[in-house]
């Protein structure tokens, strides 16, 4: 009524032969009056137009959610090449995370129970633990139009690993289908991110390069020094800018453990989803995690808890490396356990190696 109140004086005051300029004084106001459409109620990765809370634009032509190039330079990135987890420019630690032929957590193991190599030279053992420190954790979310009868599943999988973490543990969660966005930053609330989590939900195609890649650098703002990420998705990369390479480099050069769960189609349709399986292990167990392969889509929660239990009662191995040369090379690194009598044989999980300081 006030609207049709002011467009009667509008007419009165420029007469009927003035309609139409009227008339478009009635469009300005009205345009006026609504201003801004209200904000969609929509997740991040289903309206383009929508950026994620604290998620900065990336750099002209980079992908979505990038925030540094994909080159090797440690530098750009933040990065201290030359160790896992560095607290001087001599000492090299090492999680590790050994198993039984059951694939059952192994406990209680002792110092004298594992001999550890940097490049074929055996090192001398100078810090053993088996804490539950605490730990930065990057959860990278499958939201991509095959996860939309799993994601679910997927999402209480992922508040079951957080609820099972040490309450010390710091999470984001970063979410992506054709992109990939920052749905929750750093928090320890669990509650926070299941609200934010109930909102989501799966559409268009897959990029995960491109989210492992964003999960890598955005471990930069972390507290912790000890830093993971958990993949939930069931198939391979179909739209990331980023290649396999540009992203397996930086997985070498960061310190962060991998862990993944796939939920894989075994009658995958296409070349990439049929490669998914291999990708993920191989990204995993380079950087000492592992690929938990989800056979039974109800078994999702047990696995999440799993390696959340994994993550807490791993071994940290440091050593001062006999090698100090400054040169920036890789150098690989084995560690092996004797396991003391009456167990089976075991089998460790560690990183694969780091590149040396260069200076």
């Amino acid at each position: 009524m006030a609207m049709l109140s002011i467009y009667r004086k509008i007419r009165i005051g420029f007469g009927k032969s003035n309609l139409l300029f009227s008339s478009l004084c009635l469009l300005a106001l009205m345009l006026a009056i609504c201003g801004t459409p209200a904000r969609a109620q929509d997740d991040p990765l289903n309206n383009p137009n929508l950026q994620p809370p604290s998620a900065a634009g990336p750099p002209q032509g980079e992908p979505p959610g990038a925030e540094a190039p994909p080159d090797s330079g440690a530098a750009a990135l933040n990065i201290h090449p030359g160790s896992f987890i560095r607290l001087n420019t001599d000492l090299v630690l090492v999680p590790v995370t050994v198993t039984d032929p059951m694939n059952r957590l192994v406990t209680g193991l002792e110092k004298n129970d594992f001999e550890i190599w940097d490049d074929n030279s055996q090192q001398k053992i100078t810090s053993f633990s088996c804490d539950d420190a605490p730990v930065s954790i990057g959860i990278i979310l499958d939201l991509s139009g095959s996860m939309t009868s799993k994601l679910v599943r997927a999402k209480d999988a992922v508040i079951s690993f957080m609820r099972t973490a040490n309450p010390q543990d710091e999470f984001f969660v970063i979410g992506f289908n054709d992109r990939p966005a920052l749905i929750n930053d750093f928090t320890s609330n669990v509650q926070d991110i299941e609200a934010r989590l109930a909102t989501v939900r799966a559409g268009h195609r897959t990029a995960l390069l491109d989210a492992i890649y964003y999960g890598i650098v955005k471990m930069r703002q972390a507290q912790h020094e000890r830093k993971a990420l958990l993949v939930v998705s069931d198939g391979g990369d179909n739209r990331s800018r980023y290649t396999e390479g540009e992203v397996k480099a930086l997985v070498r050069e960061s310190d962060v453990e991998i862990f993944s769960m796939g939920i894989f189609d075994p009658y995958a349709p296409t070349p990439e989803e049929r490669m998914g399986p291999e990708l993920l292990d191989d990204i995993s167990t380079a950087t000492g995690g592992r690929m938990f392969r989800v056979d039974d889509i109800d078994e999702l929660s047990d696995i999440a808890e799993k390696i959340s239990t994994d993550l807490r009662n791993q071994y940290v191995i440091g050593y001062r490396p006999t090698d100090l040369a400054r040169n920036g090379k890789w150098r690989k690194v084995r560690v092996k356990v004797d396991p003391p009598p009456g167990l089976p044989p075991l089998t460790v999980y560690a990183r694969s190696g780091y590149y040396a300081p260069l200076q």
